[in-house]
């Protein structure tokens, strides 16, 4: 080989398969990032000590609520996914076409919905950190609060999140694992539970999904893709196997998590659901496994609560943007996610309810959300298939969906009482 030909220049065609390569390799990364922001919200530190609370209430019969909040999130991940994809709009911007006015009905919502989420979130951060070091909670939520701010405030922010989502998430489902083969739980009577349980609580089911699919967790995904340009009918073969992907991550990971408290609340362990020191998931990780355990939990919680204080500012952020006429530069929305997370911090730091008593109320909270936006989105697939660009949308998924949507309002109804009452335990 001669010297010219090491030296020679790139071809077009050489430049070409470069971009292509370098493309694929920003839109797998984006893809991954938003599979795992879903599934690191939908197993935030809510549904970690909803978890641990109903588990240790309901036993194994709470097995059942674990299914239901899988096939309703398959519901309603998978529309709200491609139907966003489909349009290449936010899910506001998408109702307001459809239904003018609805998209800031549903903005309102859903930055109301995760303000509380967010709260909660900070709330279990300040939890995982006394677990962790030791720390007070309310300080370990005021210096997890200001971490993540510091995360938006500088200007490869977007990387960092994708990164730091992806690794927490792998930490997470790793230690969740470890505990749960320690534990030895019943795993042959919760099988049967599954799908014929003892007894059925439509409060803690309404919760759980609340907690896992509920309020701005439907979106965070699908938001995720559009601000990476994965949008449109030519990617919705990716965006539906992302979807499936999250989906089942996140149930995996449920069931994981419940099979965890469960050995521990089957080998007679009362865990404490009613203190104002409550931490009923610390609880059960530092019986099964010591205090190695419990320092483990600490980080897993608190990689929990980091990602969704994250997930719920940049989600509920993305909605405010339907407000603004001329759009908002990447700068302005950082600053909205800093303010929105400095006013959670706020309520958390002036409220005297119990941080655990916070998760599991803003996973009910959101429970009672989600029909009116699963509703608006339903409306969409069947009256208004035009704006989504794909050509007819699947039936299917229709009826699923509105199966889903409809078991979400009755579930809200029967709900909206018993879920109130968890701020006063």
């Amino acid at each position: 080989m001669t010297a010219e030909s090491t030296t020679r220049p790139a071809s077009p065609s050489d430049s070409e398969g470069t971009d292509l390569k370098t493309f694929a390799k920003k839109r797998r990364s984006s893809l991954i990032g938003a599979i795992f922001l879903m599934a690191t919200s939908a197993i935030g530190p809510g549904f970690i000590t909803q978890t641990a609370t109903f588990t240790s209430r309901m036993g194994a019969a709470f097995a059942f609520g674990i299914l239901a909040s899988v096939l309703i999130d398959f519901a309603i991940q998978t529309n709200v996914w491609r139907m966003i994809t489909l349009s290449g709009k936010r899910a506001s911007d998408l109702a307001n076409a459809a239904l003018p006015g609805s998209g800031y009905l549903l903005t309102v919502l859903i930055v109301f919905g995760g303000l509380v989420f967010n709260i909660g979130n900070i709330a279990g951060a300040g939890l995982g950190l006394n677990s962790l070091l030791g720390v007070d909670a309310k300080i370990g939520g005021l210096i997890s609060a200001f971490l993540a701010i510091a995360i938006f405030l500088y200007k490869r922010a977007g990387v960092i999140v994708d990164r730091v989502v992806v690794f927490l998430g792998l930490l997470m489902i790793g230690l969740t694992l470890y505990v749960a083969i320690v534990s030895s739980p019943p795993v042959g009577e919760a099988l049967r539970q599954t799908i014929w349980p003892d007894a059925i609580n439509f409060a803690t089911i309404t919760t759980i999904v609340g907690g896992s699919v509920g309020g701005y967790i439907t979106y965070s995904g699908a938001h995720k893709l559009l601000d990476s340009g994965n949008a449109g009918p030519e990617h919705i073969k990716q965006v539906t196997r992302s979807a499936l992907a999250g989906i089942a991550a996140t149930g995996v990971m449920r069931y994981v998590l419940f099979l965890a408290i469960l050995g521990v609340v089957s080998s007679g362990v009362v865990l404490d659901t009613s203190s104002n020191a409550a931490n009923p998931a610390a609880q059960a990780f530092h019986y099964a496994a010591g205090e190695l355990g419990l320092r483990a939990f600490g980080l897993v919680f608190w990689a929990a609560a980091i990602t969704s204080v994250i997930g719920a500012a940049f989600t509920s952020v993305s909605f405010i943007t339907v407000f603004s006429k001329t759009g908002m530069t990447e700068r302005t929305r950082n600053w909205w996610t800093v303010g929105f997370i400095l006013v959670s911090l706020a309520v958390y730091v002036t409220l005297g309810t119990a941080p655990a008593a916070l998760l599991v109320f803003a996973g009910g909270f959101n429970g009672l959300v989600l029909p009116i936006g699963l509703t608006l989105f339903m409306y969409i697939g069947w009256f208004h298939a035009k704006q989504l660009l794909g050509g007819p949308y699947s039936r299917f998924l229709l009826v699923v969906g509105t199966l889903a949507t409809a078991l979400s309002w009755y579930m809200a109804v029967v709900s909206i009482v018993p879920i109130f009452q968890f701020l006063g335990r």
